[in-house]
């Protein structure tokens, strides 16, 4: 269907980075474009690309460079290396989680950041975290098992937050709110202990 139909347009504000090539977008140097081919958001280097879309009556139009090849039909090999583990893209994981939502995420002394977190199915013992819902590589995974959880914030926390312990790293999480804290906490309690979760609906 590619340059048949229309693409449903990711919007700007659910990627932090292009989705690519995973550079990190900022307002100099990697401004956000969107391919007119499968829609996703890109930065220049990636959408340097045109190509004659049929629903725009075959005109010209920018597009990305896995969509360019596919287009004029032409595969690139390299482009099928393995993917890392923190390549899996957060909207491949977030459709078949165990459970997936923003939360506040703190290390160490550095500020709160919001996060988008998810558990899938398929790895039901790893949390993913992302910049945004659409982002193509996780920022963290933290492998679950094995640490110790605390739910109980210190008055310098955020109200709803929990504590993940591992030796000498600490990952500190809030929710926006107790009902979405305890969905999380229902998932990490069995993940810590090696146990798989049941899926959490949203």
């Amino acid at each position: 269907e590619l340059g048949k139909r229309a693409p449903r347009w990711i919007r700007d504000n659910e990627v932090t980075m292009c989705m690519k090539c995973k550079e990190p977008f900022n307002a100099l140097t990697r401004r956000r474009h969107h391919c007119r081919a499968c829609g996703h958001v890109v930065c220049w280097k990636c959408s340097d690309y045109k190509a004659h879309l049929e629903y725009d009556g075959n005109k010209l139009n920018k597009v990305c460079k896995d969509c360019y090849h596919v287009i004029i039909g032409c595969t690139d090999s390299e482009e099928k290396k393995r993917k890392g583990i923190l390549e899996i893209e957060s909207a491949e994981v977030s459709g078949n989680s165990v459970i997936c939502s923003f939360l506040q995420y703190m290390e160490k002394s550095k500020p709160w950041q919001k996060a988008w977190c998810v558990i899938p199915k398929q790895e039901a013992l790893v949390l993913y975290m992302y910049g945004a819902p659409q982002d193509v590589k996780a920022l963290a995974t933290i492998p679950l098992l094995g640490y110790t959880v605390d739910d109980t914030p210190r008055s310098a926390d955020l109200p709803h937050s929990f504590k993940l312990t591992q030796s000498k790293s600490v990952h500190s999480f809030a929710a926006d709110n107790e009902e979405l804290k305890q969905k999380w906490l229902k998932v990490i309690h069995l993940a810590v202990k090696g146990e798989t979760p049941e899926c959490q609906s949203e």
